[in-house]
């Protein structure tokens, strides 16, 4: 269902793919970017890109799971840190690389930025993920390695998740 294409004739991606391939007829989701609030619309890990991180993972599952999808369906991402240091982006993206979006590999963008729309928020992402029908087990994608349909050059793995309810501005 999923095709994740790394080039070979390009530099490889150090944790994702350079492109994702979906069969037409698939039904997507494009999510609004995820942010580092709490239930109660607080900004969580004031001053912490890491927590602020971890924060919209977990955001990121929850708006995953509320339209039947999860991370391993994660076709693309667009992760933003308000920040111009190139070691704060890093920390971000090994919470990316550590909450399973990697294991795809997606095809992502990581972007520093001067700003972000909550006062206190350094870190969003956004994302389009497939809604697996119901013949397809929302956790998993398949492996080229086990005999999944990973197809020419790509490889799919499995990842997974549910979380708390999502953030809506």
């Amino acid at each position: 269902m999923i095709q994740r294409v790394t080039v070979p004739a390009l530099f490889p991606p150090p944790a994702y793919s350079h492109a994702s391939v979906v069969e037409a007829g698939t039904k997507l989701a494009f999510l609004a970017g995820a942010v580092p609030l709490d239930e109660r619309g607080e900004i969580v890990g004031p001053g912490d890109p890491v927590r602020q991180a971890e924060r919209v993972i977990a955001n990121l599952r929850a708006q995953l799971q509320a339209v039947g999808s999860d991370l391993a369906h994660v076709l693309t991402t667009e992760v933003y840190v308000a920040s111009t240091e190139p070691a704060t982006l890093s920390a971000v993206w090994e919470v990316v690389e550590n909450s399973g979006l990697s294991e795809g590999p997606h095809s992502s963008t990581l972007l520093g930025v001067a700003c972000l729309g909550y006062t206190g928020q350094l870190v969003e992402i956004t994302a389009t993920a497939v809604v697996p029908d119901d013949r397809e087990d929302a956790g998993s994608t398949g492996d080229a390695r086990d005999g999944g349909d990973g197809g020419d050059g790509g490889d799919t793995r499995n990842a997974g998740g549910a979380a708390d309810a999502g953030v809506r501005r």
